[in-house]
């Protein structure tokens, strides 16, 4: 799921390179919302191991 993350975060800056800002906007978004996904999933794996 991280791969995605970074996935549409180039997505994301290459169209704003090419003007696109609605596009990159919303692929931002999603990279974000991925990227936090991934985090939380961390912690809680992280968490789970140590009990």
């Amino acid at each position: 799921m991280l791969h995605y993350a970074l996935v549409f975060l180039v997505v994301a800056i290459i169209a704003a390179v090419l003007g696109f800002s609605g596009i990159a906007g919303t692929a931002a978004w999603i990279a974000q919302v991925l990227f936090v996904v991934v985090l939380i999933l961390a912690i809680v794996s992280v968490l789970r191991k140590k009990t």
